[in-house]
C-alpha cells in the first residue's frame, strides 16, 4: 500500500491550536466576528492545521472559501486571493441575490491583466466598502470561513484591502459596543521564517495583531514525540514498523517540522540521504543572498549547526566589514540565528545539511582542514578535540583524527560522560588499523584500546555491547599477549558477562584468568582476577569457591594497597557471613567498603557499594534508611555521569520497588514516567515496579507491556518482572492450569537462561501461583471432584517444596532468605493449608504480620482478605469483619480494583452487612477526581495536562487509573458511572 501524505493522514499533535481555531469558528457562527493570523515555519503544518480546522467549520454548517497569494516576485496580481474567494461565490447560486447588490465587486471579478479595481483613491475606498458589505450580507445567508495562506506573497493592494476589513469594516464594533455582528471568521497564514527585517508584511502584522478582533497564533514545531506518532502514523499504511532508529534519525532531523519528516521519511528507503526535492527548496533560500554572503554560510555550513564569530571570522578569510555584512544578510533572511556568547547557528539542520551537501567535494575538504587546524590552535585541547577529530577525518588527515578522536574520549572521561567516551573510542578503534604504526600516539595498542571501549560502555549501560567489545579484544589477542593482558581480557570479560546473566560462561572465563597469573608474586591484576572469581562463583552457586578465593584476595588487596579491589571484596565476601548486608553490622562493613572506594576514585564500585546498603535495608524490612541510601546513591551517580550505569540502574529499580512496596503508587508511576525518556536499551527492567501497579489496578494494557519485557534480549530483572505479572495475572484470571504452566515458564526462564541452578525469586513465584492452584482445590472440594481435589491439593504441595527450598537457602548464600523470602514463604504455606482443607487462619495471621514489618502494604491486604476469609470458615464473624475493613480500605487507597472487587464479593459472601460498605468516592485520589471532573467536559489528555500542571503522560495515567476503580470500559462511560453515583455535579446545559 502506498505510503499517506501528512494531509490523507489523521491530525497528530495539534490538539490545543485545533480547539482554539473551533472555539472562534464557534463564536463566529455565534454571530461575533473574528480574525486569527497564524506564523509559522514553512513546512510546520499550518494549512494542514487550517485544513482541518476547515473541515470541522463545514461539518458544523459553515461555508468556506480559500484565496492563495504566490511569489510572484515584483510583479504580482493585485487582490489575488480575494480574486478567488469572489469566484468561488460566484459559482454558488446561494450568494447571486447578494453578489447582485454589490456591483462594484464585478471589476475584481473580471480582472486578468493585474489592473486594480479602481483608479482613483475615492473609487477604490468604495470597493473597499462594498466588498466588506458583501462579506456582511453573505453571512447572513450562511456564516463563512475566509482562508487567505502565504500572506507573506501578498501584494500591496491585497495588505491595504485586508488592514480595511480587519480594522475598519467587518471586525469593527457597533457603535453601540459590544462585539461585531457578522457570522464570519478570516483566518490568514504566513511563514515566520521568510520575513526578513525589511519585508512589508512585518508593518501589517504589528498593526493587525493590536486589533481587539484580531488575534496571533504562533505554531511552534511539533515535539519530538508527537513527530514519532506523526511518522508511524504516515507510514501505517506500508504494514510494517519502521525501525525505531529509522524513526528515530527522522524525528531528530526533521528538528518539529511536519513537511520535513514526510520528505525524510519518503527518503528512508533510499538510505535517508536529504531528498533532492527538499534540498531544492531550502537552497532556493540560499540563492536569494548575495555571493559573499553565500560563501559565508558554505562555510558555517562546514563548521556544523553552530559556529563560533571568531572561528567562522579565521575560515572565512574576509575583511570584517563584508564579513558582518554577509552575516547581517544571512540572518536577515533568516538562515542564521545570532546566538549566545558571540555565536550563530542555522535556523534548521536540515537546512545546514542542504547547503553542506551543495558544496563541491574539495571545497569540503578545504575547508575541513581549515577548521581543524584553527580548532587545534585554539588552546582548549580537550572542549575541541571532538570537533577537531570530525574535521580531521573529513579532511583525509587519519592520524589528525586518531590522535582527537583519544583526547576526546579522554575529556569525555574526565567529565564524566561515558557514552561520549564510547564514541570517541570506538572511532579511534575504527582509525588504528587505517593509520601507520609510526603515525600512532606512542604506546597505543588494539587490545588496550579495545577493554577501554568495552569499560566506557559498561559505564554507559550498554551491557551486551561491553560484552560485543571484549570478546573483540579477546579474538585479537596474539599467542606472543603477555600473561598479564591475556588475564586482563578474561576478567574483563567475566565480569562482562555477569552483568549479562550469562554466569556459566563468566565462571569459565575468570577461572582462565586466574590460571593464568600465579599468586605469588602478589600482583593487582591476580587480585581484580580473583575478585571477579568470587563474583561468579557467588553467582553460579560455588560457594565454597567464593569463600576461600575472596578471603585469600582480600588478604593480598590489603597487602598490596589495592582499596578499590579490597572494597569488592569485602561486599562479595560479606554475603557469605551472618554479618550480611541485611545486618547492621554488614552494613557497616559495607560503609567502610564505599569509603575505601570513593578514596580510590573506583567510581563503579561506590556504587556498588551504596546500592548493597540499600537493598540490604530493603531486604531487613527497613525502608525508609533504604531510600535514604538510594537517595544518596542516585545523587552520587548523577554527579559522576553515571546515570545509565549498572548499580545505577539497579537503584532506580529499587527506588520505584520501595515506593511500590510503600503504597505510593502514583509516586511510583510518576517516578517510572520521568526514567522512561532517559533509559540506555538494556534499562527496561527499571519501570517494573511501575508494571507491578499496572497489574494491581487491572490496566488493560498489563499482560501486552509484560510480554514486551520478555521479547527484549534476555535480562535477568526485566525477566522476573515480566514473569511475576504474567503468573500473577494468570492466578486472578485463568485459572490454575494456565498459572502452573506460567510459573513452570518462568522457572527455566530464570534459571537456564541466566546459566544458574536456581533463582532466589522462585519463593515469590511459587507463592502467586499457589493462590489459583489452592482456589482449584477447594472448587474441587466444594463440587465434590475428589480425584480433581487429590490432584490440586498435590500440586500445591510441590509447590510449596519449591518456595521452601528457595526461601530456606539462597542462591548466593547458605543462610536462609531475609524477610522478604520469609513472608513469602508464609503466605505459601497459607496456601498449601487453605488447598488441603485444613484451619489456615493462624498461618494467614502470620503472612500478614511478616509482610506488614516489611512495610508491603498490597501484599499485606492480599493477605488479610485471605485472612478474613479463613475466619469466617472458623465462624469468627466479629474478627473477620474487622480484618475485611483493613484490606478494603487499603485497596481503596492504592486503587487496586481487582483486589477491592474480590474483597467486597467476600463481604456480600459472608454477609458481613455494613463492615465495608462500598464508598466510590473513596475509591478516587484528590488529583483522580480532578481529572474526573475534567473528563466530563470533554477535555482530551493533553487538556487536562495543561490545566493541571501535569504531562499529557501522567494525564493519561489518571485516566486509566479511573477506568480500573470505576470499572469503566471507557471515558464515556467513566463520566457516566460517576454522575450516577454523584462522584460529580452534571454540567449546566447552554443557555439554561
Amino acid at each position: 500500500m502506498p505510503q499517506l501524505t501528512a494531509f490523507d493522514a489523521p491530525l497528530v499533535g495539534r490538539e490545543r491550536e485545533l480547539t482554539r481555531l473551533t472555539g472562534l469558528l464557534e463564536r463566529a457562527r455565534a454571530g461575533e466576528a473574528r480574525a486569527l493570523v497564524i506564523a509559522g515555519d514553512a513546512g510546520v503544518g499550518k494549512s494542514r492545521l487550517l485544513g482541518e480546522a476547515a473541515g470541522r467549520a463545514t461539518a458544523e454548517g459553515m461555508t468556506v472559501f480559500t484565496g492563495q497569494c504566490v511569489d510572484l516576485g515584483d510583479v504580482g496580481l493585485p487582490y489575488l486571493p480575494f480574486t478567488e474567494i469572489l469566484r468561488a461565490l460566484a459559482a454558488d447560486g446561494r450568494f447571486a441575490e447578494a453578489l447582485a447588490a454589490h456591483p462594484a465587486v464585478d471589476r475584481l471579478l473580471g480582472l486578468g491583466s493585474g489592473v486594480g479595481p479602481a483608479d482613483s483613491g475615492a473609487e477604490r475606498m468604495s470597493f473597499f466598502e462594498d466588498l466588506a458589505a458583501l462579506l456582511a450580507d453573505l453571512g447572513a445567508v450562511a456564516p463563512l470561513l475566509l482562508v487567505i495562506e502565504d500572506l507573506h506573497w501578498a501584494d500591496q493592494s491585497t495588505r491595504d484591502l485586508l488592514r480595511f476589513l480587519l480594522s475598519r469594516a467587518v471586525l469593527q464594533r457597533p457603535a453601540t459596543g459590544g462585539a461585531p455582528t457578522h457570522r464570519l471568521a478570516i483566518f490568514a497564514t504566513y511563514r515566520s521564517d521568510d520575513l526578513h527585517r525589511r519585508h512589508p508584511l512585518r508593518p501589517l502584522l504589528a498593526e493587525l495583531v493590536r486589533l481587539p478582533g484580531v488575534e496571533r497564533l504562533e505554531l511552534a514545531p511539533l515535539p519530538d514525540d508527537e513527530v514519532s506518532r506523526l511518522v508511524q502514523v504516515l507510514h501505517g499504511a506500508d504494514g510494517a514498523p519502521l525501525p525505531e532508529a529509522t524513526v528515530r534519525s527522522i524525528v531528530e532531523r526533521a528538528e518539529g517540522n511536519a513537511f520535513y519528516a514526510e520528505e525524510l521519511l519518503a527518503a528512508a528507503a533510499d538510505g535517508g540521504a536529504l531528498p533532492s526535492g527538499l534540498a531544492d527548496v531550502l537552497l532556493i533560500r540560499l540563492e536569494q543572498l548575495s555571493g559573499i554572503a553565500q560563501q559565508v554560510l558554505r562555510t558555517a555550513a562546514v563548521a556544523g549547526r553552530r559556529v563560533e564569530h571568531d572561528l567562522l571570522s579565521a575560515a572565512a578569510d574576509l575583511p570584517d566589514a563584508e564579513l558582518d555584512s554577509a552575516l547581517r544578510e544571512a540572518i536577515g533572511h533568516q538562515l542564521l540565528i545570532s546566538g549566545d556568547r558571540d555565536t550563530y547557528t542555522f535556523r534548521h539542520a536540515l537546512i545546514r545539511e542542504a547547503v553542506y551537501e551543495d558544496l563541491l567535494p574539495g571545497e569540503r575538504v578545504r575547508l575541513h582542514g581549515v577548521f581543524a587546524k584553527l580548532l587545534d590552535g585554539g588552546g582548549r585541547s580537550g572542549e575541541t578535540a571532538a570537533e577537531r577529530a570530525h574535521h580531521a577525518q573529513a579532511s583525509h588527515d587519519l592520524p589528525g583524527a586518531l590522535t582527537a578522536s583519544l583526547e576526546a574520549a579522554d575529556h569525555a572521561q574526565a567529565v564524566g560522560a561515558p557514552a561520549e567516551e564510547l564514541r570517541h573510542v570506538e572511532a579511534a578503534l575504527d582509525l588504528f588499523r587505517s593509520v601507520e604504526p609510526a603515525q600512532r600516539p606512542e604506546g597505543l595498542r588494539e587490545v588496550p584500546l579495545t577493554l577501554r571501549a568495552s569499560g566506557a560502555a559498561a559505564r554507559a549501560g550498554e551491557a551486551h555491547r561491553a560484552v560485543g567489545l571484549t570478546r573483540d579484544a579477546l579474538a585479537r589477542l596474539g599467542s606472543d599477549s603477555d600473561a598479564e593482558l591475556a588475564a586482563r581480557v578474561r576478567y574483563t570479560l567475566a565480569g562482562n558477562l555477569i552483568r549479562t546473566e550469562h554466569m556459566t560462561d563468566a565462571f569459565r572465563y575468570s577461572s582462565e584468568a586466574l590460571s593464568l597469573i600465579p599468586a605469588d608474586p602478589p600482583s593487582r591484576t591476580w587480585v581484580w582476577a580473583a575478585a571477579t572469581h568470587v563474583l561468579a562463583a557467588n553467582q553460579v552457586g560455588d560457594l565454597e569457591t567464593a569463600q576461600r578465593v575472596g578471603l585469600q584476595a582480600l588478604a593480598v588487596a590489603e597487602q598490596l594497597g589495592v582499596a578499590d579491589a579490597q572494597a569488592d571484596l569485602i561486599i562479595s565476601v560479606g554475603f557469605r557471613t551472618k554479618s550480611n548486608r541485611r545486618t547492621p553490622e554488614g552494613r557497616q562493613q559495607i560503609e567502610h567498603a564505599r569509603e575505601l572506594a570513593r578514596g580510590a576514585g573506583n567510581a563503579g564500585i561506590e556504587l556498588r557499594a551504596l546500592f548493597n546498603l540499600a537493598i540490604g535495608s530493603y531486604e531487613a524490612g527497613e525502608l525508609e534508611p533504604c531510600l535514604r541510601w538510594l537517595e544518596e546513591g542516585r545523587d552520587r551517580a548523577r554527579s559522576l555521569g553515571l546515570i545509565s550505569s549498572p548499580y545505577s540502574l539497579e537503584m532506580r529499580y529499587l527506588q520505584l520497588l520501595v515506593l511500590y512496596t510503600s503504597g505510593r503508587w502514583d509516586d511510583c508511576l510518576a517516578a517510572a514516567e520521568a526514567d522512561t525518556e532517559r533509559l540506555p536499551a538494556a534499562g527496561g527492567f527499571v519501570v517494573g515496579p511501575a508494571l507491578y501497579v499496572a497489574a494491581a489496578r487491572g490496566l488493560a494494557d498489563t499482560v501486552e507491556r509484560a510480554r514486551s519485557l520478555l521479547a527484549l534480549p534476555f535480562d535477568w530483572m526485566a525477566a522476573l518482572v515480566g514473569h511475576v505479572v504474567l503468573i500473577d495475572h494468570a492466578a486472578q484470571r485463568e485459572g490454575a492450569e494456565a498459572t502452573v504452566a506460567a510459573l513452570r515458564t518462568a522457572i527455566v526462564a530464570l534459571t537456564e537462561d541466566a546459566d544458574t541452578e536456581g533463582s532466589d525469586a522462585n519463593v515469590r513465584l511459587a507463592s502467586l501461583a499457589l493462590a489459583a492452584v489452592a482456589d482449584a482445590a477447594v472448587e474441587a472440594r466444594l463440587t465434590g471432584d475428589a480425584p480433581a481435589a487429590a490432584r490440586w491439593s498435590g500440586e500445591a504441595a510441590e509447590l510449596t517444596a519449591l518456595a521452601r527450598r528457595s526461601a530456606e537457602r539462597g542462591v548466593f548464600s547458605d543462610e536462609p532468605q531475609g524477610p522478604e523470602g520469609q513472608a513469602w514463604l508464609l503466605r505459601a504455606e497459607a496456601e498449601l493449608a487453605r488447598a488441603e482443607g485444613v484451619p489456615a487462619a493462624a498461618l494467614w495471621e502470620k503472612a500478614v504480620a511478616a509482610f506488614a514489618g516489611l512495610g508491603d502494604v498490597y501484599e499485606r491486604a492480599r493477605c488479610e482478605r485471605r485472612l478474613a476469609e479463613a475466619l469466617l470458615g472458623e465462624d469468627r464473624r466479629d474478627e473477620a469483619a474487622a480484618v475485611v475493613v483493613a484490606a478494603r480500605t487499603t485497596a481503596v487507597g492504592l486503587g487496586a480494583a481487582p483486589l477491592l472487587a474480590d474483597v467486597d464479593a467476600l463481604i456480600r459472601r459472608g454477609r458481613l452487612g455494613d463492615a465495608a460498605a462500598p464508598d466510590r468516592e473513596a475509591v478516587l485520589t484528590a488529583r483522580e477526581r480532578d481529572v474526573l471532573a475534567l473528563l466530563a467536559r470533554g477535555r482530551t489528555n493533553r487538556q487536562i495536562g495543561e490545566e493541571l500542571y501535569i504531562s499529557g503522560k501522567t494525564a493519561s495515567v489518571h485516566v486509566s487509573n479511573i477506568l480500573a476503580k470505576l470499572h469503566a470500559a471507557s471515558r464515556t462511560e467513566a463520566v457516566s458511572v460517576a454522575y450516577r453515583e454523584g462522584l460529580i455535579e452534571q454540567q449546566p446545559q447552554a443557555g439554561s
